[in-house]
């Protein structure tokens, strides 16, 4: 028991290295002052159709708090193709997480980041790319692409720790729903789900 303890313990400590380290980067790569929580992580991944047969389309997974629970919502490793911006994140992400289709690159050149996959219809997003780092344009064109990546209805979940949705409302084109505030999260995090008008 006690060594199983200490092995979490060293497991979410490095976790938290790898993170500042990261965060140190610059703003493209990290948006929050610590790792998301499992608590959220598990509320993101509660959006999954595990059902459809369609992978998971990841951005942002950081020390993959995120993909774990993707994982254990029982997406298989190969259904999952999450894009990182981070060298270093992407390299221990590969290590920790056998199986899964991590890419090294921009989410907001999907096209191009993507490859082969760029024509890949995916069940849903799950994304922690930290938005508000970035001109409320992007933002807007990286949303409207993703939805166009997924069948209508069905979801992009994005992390945030403003107080308001980080994608401004366009009623004719997509639709905005506040999904979560997690206080279990440091800081405290905002879900927000977009579908598609």
């Amino acid at each position: 028991m006690a060594i199983r303890l200490k092995e979490r313990f060293e497991k979410k400590f490095d976790e938290e290295i790898r993170f500042f380290k990261g965060m140190m980067q610059g703003p493209k790569t990290v948006g929050a002052i610590a790792p998301t929580s499992s608590v959220t992580a598990k509320r993101m991944a509660s959006v999954i159709d595990v059902k459809s047969g369609l992978p998971v389309l990841e951005l942002g997974p950081g020390t993959g708090v995120i993909t774990k629970q993707i994982l254990a919502r029982g997406v298989a490793p190969e259904k999952i193709v999450s894009v990182e911006y981070s060298e270093n994140f992407y390299r221990r992400l590969v290590e920790d997480y056998a199986g899964v289709n991590f890419i090294h690159g921009d989410a907001f050149d999907l096209t191009h980041t993507l490859g082969a996959l760029a024509d890949q219809t995916f069940d849903c997003v799950i994304s922690a790319v930290p938005l508000l780092s970035f001109p409320m344009e992007a933002r807007i064109r990286l949303l409207e692409d993703l939805l166009n990546r997924i069948p209508e209805g069905r979801p992009v979940v994005q992390i945030t720790y403003g107080p308001v949705s980080p994608v401004i409302a366009k009623p004719d084109r997509y639709h905005i729903q506040h999904f979560d505030f997690v206080v279990r999260n440091i800081p405290p995090a905002q879900l927000w789900i977009y579908r598609k008008a």
